[in-house]
């Protein structure tokens, strides 16, 4: 057992349940594809960090997604609850400092990870800051159960709104550099990720012809 832990939250890649904000625009298909790839990056962006890891799914394990690791459902009514849940029983089964992740970052790779744990040497929690006002990363040395109750989710104000009510507690915190995650087909035009991958977007194409 490491001292740290890395969680991270994954979407059953099902046909219609991922992506649909994007989906309203590609359809379907092409949105559980572009998650599909999605998940990929996640999974090699942790797969060599030496630290212990728990992948949380929505709805049902996936074994052939991140072998030999911890994996189990994720337990709430939205997602500060199962957020607190997954975060509350790291805490108890010893771990020191815990970052989370979800599954939606082009971007990400191992060092926003290993910069989050880094700076839950001298903060108490630490943001990686998503483009859309929310967050792609939180991790924390000791919990803080405020941050997970009554928030705006889903919504552009939500690191706002948990900024100023850790301020107001006297809670430190640091934050990343910026990311941008995937919601909409504007967001997947702008990525490098799409930009770069020349064979999703003939297929995104094919698929809406």
């Amino acid at each position: 057992m490491t001292k740290s832990l890395i969680i991270v939250f994954v979407k059953n890649i099902k046909l219609g349940k991922v992506k649909t904000r994007l989906a309203k625009t590609i359809g379907n298909q092409a949105a559980f594809e572009v998650y599909s790839e999605l998940v990929k990056i996640t999974e090699k962006a942790t797969e060599n960090i030496a630290i212990d890891k728990r992948i949380y799914f929505s709805d049902a394990i996936i074994e052939s997604k991140w072998k030999n690791q911890y994996k189990a459902i994720q337990k709430g009514e939205d997602l500060g609850e199962r957020m607190k849940n997954a975060f509350k029983k790291g805490f108890e089964d010893g771990y020191e400092n815990i970052v989370l992740i979800g599954s939606d970052l082009p971007d990400i790779n191992a060092s926003y990870i290993e910069t989050g744990l880094q700076t839950l040497k001298t903060h108490d929690v630490v943001f990686g800051p998503a483009i859309d006002g929310g967050y792609y990363l939180i991790g924390m040395s000791k919990m803080f159960n405020s941050i997970f109750d009554n928030k705006p989710w889903s919504q552009p104000h939500l690191l706002k709104v948990t900024l100023n009510e850790l301020q107001q507690n006297a809670v430190s915190f640091g934050l990343l550099e910026p990311l941008n995650d995937i919601d909409t087909f504007e967001d997947l035009q702008a990525s490098t990720f799409y930009k770069s991958n020349i064979k999703l977007q003939h297929r995104i194409a094919q698929l809406n012809d």
